[in-house]
């Protein structure tokens, strides 16, 4: 019978990973296949959400993070055109309404590590390596994919459902002829780790931080080094339209950027330096038949915000409550379509719509209207009621339950 087959999952990233706890707590069996050879440490997503943290927490996962991470209860807005602190937000103000008032900063590449530290010995935690999902066949109570292995042989495995957690190139969303819909910024972005620790230039800067400027904003976040190195902090800039890697990864180049933010005489040391392509785009749907997407393969958007990795962990939490119940026969199939409404509205009402904002925010330049969106950002922060607001739309707590809501 199809319930007997396992659920085939392309990916073994942080939300495939989350997935994957997730299943295996409903006794659920799975088999996740990852076309790298060991878990990618890809420093992209570092911050988890109060709503992110409390899902984790229901998976056992949370005390670890909290223990090894950073938590920052406080994220300031910068103007770095004259250099004042334009606005703090203090999530504490929402302790009685959450029960992690505060943002986890824990890399994605770290959950991963720590998931598979703490599952990878249980023989029911089918994760496998140098496996790479390549097509599929779908059925009326199966799937079938094809798998090429790390010698070149090409495999097929029997699944009840596959999901593509494979990224924003996902080859399952594409073998699914699921349209991926948005738009890609003409500028890249680069990424650049410094171990100096900038509270000693200005005690102004928290953990995360946002600057304002019309040419150079910058995503400005720190977070917990390896045991024996010191924390690093991460400048996310964008870079000029036109600018190829080899040019903005030059190391003067590196060096000038963050001597334009924080001038000093001698060179920063730098941990990584990473570029990216930025898109915001939606799939079309997230379930077709067996086949399923989550996290980047379905969605992706800019980093401003930290709302990626997020956004992807509550897709997985919020699929594996259905795809649980419906590999066991407790549910029927329209459960994966309640899936796609809630996550899919979640993803372009909240998502979507709160990056694309922070983005314009943040690059904002003609100065009439610089100066009012900083007033206002201002005056949000002053006034404990809309702060509160505020913090519940960026730190997705009113996405969850807008998702929630929909039957």
């Amino acid at each position: 019978m199809a319930k007997k087959d396992p659920i085939i999952i392309s990916g073994a990233g942080p939300v495939a990973m989350v997935l994957a706890v997730a299943l295996l707590r409903q006794g659920v069996p799975f088999i996740a296949l990852e076309k790298l050879t060991e878990p990618f440490v890809d420093q992209r997503a570092a911050s988890h959400h109060p709503p992110t943290v409390e899902m984790l927490d229901n998976l056992g996962l949370a005390k670890h993070m909290i223990n090894e991470g950073l938590k920052s209860p406080v994220y300031r807005f910068h103007d770095r055109v004259n250099h004042d602190v334009i606005a703090e937000f203090d999530l504490g103000l929402l302790a009685d309404e959450v029960p992690f008032p505060f943002v986890v900063q824990y890399e994605q590449y770290k959950l991963v590590r720590k998931v598979i530290e703490l599952f990878g010995n249980n023989a029911d935690f089918n994760v496998h390596f140098a496996r790479t999902v390549t097509d599929f066949f779908q059925y009326d109570d199966h799937v079938m994919v094809e798998i090429k292995n790390a010698d070149g042989s090409i495999e097929k495995m029997r699944g009840s459902f596959l999901i593509g957690c494979d990224g924003g190139r996902s080859t399952v969303r594409k073998a699914a002829n699921i349209a991926f819909e948005g738009f890609t910024y003409p500028e890249k972005f680069i990424k650049i780790g410094t171990y100096f620790d900038l509270t000693a230039f200005d005690n102004r800067i928290a953990i995360r931080n946002y600057f304002s400027h019309p040419e150079e904003w910058c995503n400005l976040f720190r977070v917990k080094g390896e045991p024996d190195k010191p924390d690093i902090w991460r400048f996310v800039v964008p870079m000029r339209v036109g600018e190829s890697e080899d040019e903005a990864k030059d190391s003067d180049a590196m060096q000038n950027r963050l001597k334009r933010f924080f001038p000093r005489n001698e060179d920063y040391e730098i941990a990584y330096a990473n570029v990216y392509t930025v898109s915001q785009c939606v799939a079309s749907t997230f379930n077709s038949g067996r086949i399923l997407l989550a996290g980047d393969s379905a969605h992706v958007n800019n980093p401003i915000g930290g709302m990626g990795l997020n956004g992807g962990i509550h897709d997985a939490v919020n699929l594996a409550g259905k795809l649980g119940p419906v590999w066991k026969g407790e549910l029927g199939m329209e459960a994966l379509d309640l899936y796609t409404r809630q996550r899919h509205k979640a993803s372009t009402d909240f998502t979507q719509a709160q990056t694309i904002a922070n983005k314009k925010q943040l690059e904002e330049r003609d100065p009439k209207k610089r100066k009012l969106r900083l007033d206002e950002m201002r005056a949000m922060s002053e006034d404990p009621i809309r702060a509160k607001a505020y913090m519940r739309r960026a730190q997705l707590i009113d996405s969850v339950k807008a998702a929630d809501a929909i039957a």
